[in-house]
């Protein structure tokens, strides 16, 4: 080997060394890599189930509601009226002309079928009562007197025309003793004799009472009114044009003026329209009416399966709320509800047509579903 030779391999050697050395240099001095940590830069979704116990949902007013089936043109709306069913009220009256001289029931107590209420002192009673006394009487006697013509019919001292006659003579005297009877028992005689009971046909509760202890009053005086609240009907007055939609079984939601909702059915509509109002009336049967009295106004939603169609999903406005951009109603589940997004389309009066994201029959917060959105979106900022 040359001595340039020699020269050119030991440069070479210490160049592979130098940059050895700075290889293993940088390796020494350079830092350890950061790793970064996914799950700190991960945001967790909100929740979209609130808790909430059935305490809770009572003091806080919410209503629970079934979504409905339908389109926004099935819905009919209209003032109606809360009645007592026709069989549950009573309007009780003096049966004789007479001075009250008893009561035993002031207005709202409560009131069985057959209990007396009051008594009313008659001299109708006392006639009346002299009278049964008498066609009874004519009974016996004119028993006897079959029974004598009888015997001697028998016996051939008397001819049969005698024996027939006598039997005629009961045959009237029992009729006329019946009738006395009937008209005892429709007058309601005390067993006094002398008074006449007022005596409730129904159970109920007493809601009217113009009865004053020692008043005296003509035959056929309204004294007291019975009803029972549990038995209610509820009467609606629709357009002429928009009853023929209506069939019977169709849903109701009744609204109250404080807010409440009643859900009821349609018992039966008449199929003729007033002449002087130029409506139709629909019966209403509420479900569950224990929240609403005779002689209260409501307004009725009826969903009329007779008209619109039924691709769509309808609940009222105040169930749709929304949170952060997006449409959404708050599902009752088994803890409280969940907010479900919803896809919502057509408004019409109070009612919001839901395209996608909700089945009909699903129930839902209605009234006050706002406090459960707030109450989400305070969770989600804790």
């Amino acid at each position: 080997m040359t001595q340039k030779n020699r020269f050119n391999a030991g440069a070479a050697v210490a160049l592979a060394a130098a940059v050895a050395l700075g290889f293993g240099a940088a390796r020494l001095t350079q830092s350890e890599p950061v790793v970064q940590d996914d799950t700190s830069e991960k945001v967790e979704a909100p929740s979209l189930d609130i808790a909430i116990a059935p305490d809770a949902i009572k003091a806080s007013q919410i209503t629970i509601a079934r979504a409905a089936g339908g389109e926004l043109d099935a819905t009919i709306s209209a003032s109606a009226t809360v009645e007592t069913t026709p069989d549950a009220e009573a309007v009780l009256t003096a049966r004789a002309a007479g001075t009250v001289v008893r009561i035993f029931k002031r207005i709202g107590d409560p009131v069985r079928a057959g209990e007396t209420l009051a008594l009313v002192e008659s001299r109708d009673a006392s006639a009346i009562v002299a009278d049964r006394s008498a066609a009874v009487a004519r009974v016996q006697l004119a028993q006897r007197q079959l029974d004598r013509e009888r015997s001697l019919f028998q016996q051939g001292v008397s001819p049969r025309a005698d024996y027939e006659t006598a039997l005629a003579n009961l045959a009237v005297a029992q009729a006329d003793a019946q009738r006395a009877s009937a008209a005892a028992g429709a007058t309601k005689v005390a067993a006094d004799g002398r008074s006449v009971s007022v005596v409730s046909p129904v159970s109920g509760r007493i809601t009217a009472a113009a009865a004053n202890l020692g008043r005296f009053v003509a035959a056929e005086t309204e004294l007291f009114r019975i009803a029972d609240p549990s038995r209610l009907q509820i009467t609606a007055n629709l357009p002429a044009t928009e009853a023929f939609r209506v069939r019977a079984g169709d849903r109701v939601e009744l609204s109250t003026a404080d807010g409440r909702v009643v859900e009821g059915k349609v018992r039966s509509e008449t199929g003729v329209v007033d002449p002087t109002t130029r409506a139709a009336t629909v019966v209403v049967t509420p479900i569950g009416g224990a929240q609403i009295v005779p002689g209260q106004l409501v307004q009725a939603r009826i969903f009329a399966s007779g008209g619109g169609g039924t691709g769509n999903v309808m609940v009222p406005q105040d169930a749709v709320q929304t949170i952060a951009d997006n449409s959404v109603v708050f599902i009752r589940t088994k803890d409280g509800f969940r907010a479900q997004p919803i896809r919502i389309g057509a408004r019409s009066g109070g009612m919001v047509a839901i395209l996608a994201g909700l089945k009909a029959g699903t129930p839902i917060a209605t009234i006050n579903a706002f406090l459960l959105k707030a109450e989400l979106e305070k969770e989600a900022a804790e």
